[in-house]
């Protein structure tokens, strides 16, 4: 299989399997969302510390205690991604699904906001249009909740720190993952230390099966972003860009189909106007890439034309 199809592969695999997380974590309740995200964290650090230790790289500690500014990115990115577990745990389990979705769905368009904003990047027109129907949509969704659609709002900005964060960093995925869920696990193990001898921890009082749920949280976390680490070094950033829908797109399903959330005309509108605006950025994002494609191969070809013939 080559590089190219390989990438496709482990994108695809990727967000599968977030798009079919409502469907893993309603299998946790009546776990609480602060236990079920406590766990998420502890079961992570296990799971990604046997993986380092099976690939014997466990050195990148010592070199990442000389780094201090480094550190204190890890903690920012620890303390985004906790919150937007949480955040996504609680409005998959107070029967919120489709907000949930419409979260991802906004992301790309905070991300290109937090460029703006955070690193004084120009935007082209479509992008500003992009964000124009956006904000749009934000205020129709705003109207039909009766309030800001707020747990969506918290994912895609959350996310979208999250992801610029790590982009600073350039931390592998698989020690990066381990770091920042090292720096949770010890206000993790404290609460569901104080869960338990409160008598309050679901874990180990509801079933076997939902035990095994809860442990294998730490593995449904880590081969997710694994997975797309591996397809993120494989393929171009346009490819793995319209990939990104698929797993809001599948979450949104879940909410409609399975757990039959509703959705009203005017949430119908708001939607609508979201993916309009997600049509016009990707729309931009292939043109500008070819461009740069095409400016590329030119300058490549006029460069060797220009080199003397050998004589």
């Amino acid at each position: 299989m080559t590089p190219l199809r390989l990438g496709y592969l482990y994108g695809l695999v990727a967000y599968l399997l977030w798009g079919f997380f409502p469907l893993y974590f309603k299998l946790l309740r009546p776990t609480g969302p602060l236990e079920i995200l406590a766990h998420r964290v502890v079961w992570s650090v296990a799971f990604v510390a046997l993986l380092l230790a099976v690939m014997r790289n466990i050195g990148f500690l010592r070199f990442l205690l000389r780094r201090p500014r480094a550190l204190a990115g890890v903690g920012a990115a620890a303390t985004l991604i906790a919150i937007n577990w949480f955040t996504y745990i609680y409005g998959v389990n107070s029967d919120r699904v489709v907000e949930t979705a419409l979260g991802y769905f906004i992301n790309p368009l905070v991300v290109v906001l937090l460029g703006v904003l955070v690193l004084r990047e120009q935007l082209r027109r479509a992008q500003w249009a992009a964000l124009g129907v956006g904000a749009l949509a934000v205020a129709v969704l705003t109207v039909d909740y009766g309030r800001l659609p707020y747990l969506a709002l918290t994912l895609a900005f959350t996310f979208g720190g999250y992801s610029l964060v790590k982009k600073r960093l350039g931390l592998p995925a698989a020690e990066g993952l381990f770091v920042e869920s090292a720096v949770l696990a010890v206000p993790a193990l404290v609460f569901l230390g104080w869960l338990a001898a409160s008598g309050d921890a679901a874990f180990g009082r509801v079933s076997a099966g939902h035990t095994v749920l809860l442990v294998l949280a730490g593995a449904l976390t880590a081969i997710p972003l694994l997975l797309f680490a591996g397809a993120a070094n494989r393929l171009p950033l346009t490819a793995l860009g319209m990939l990104q829908y698929v797993a809001p797109i599948l979450q949104l399903a879940c909410g409609v189909l399975i757990f039959h959330e509703p959705m009203p005309p005017a949430r119908l509108v708001g939607f609508a106007l979201v993916w309009l605006a997600l049509i016009v950025f990707t729309a931009d994002a292939v043109r500008h890439a070819r461009r740069n494609r095409r400016s590329r191969r030119d300058s490549e070809v006029g460069a060797a034309a220009a080199v003397p013939a050998p004589r």
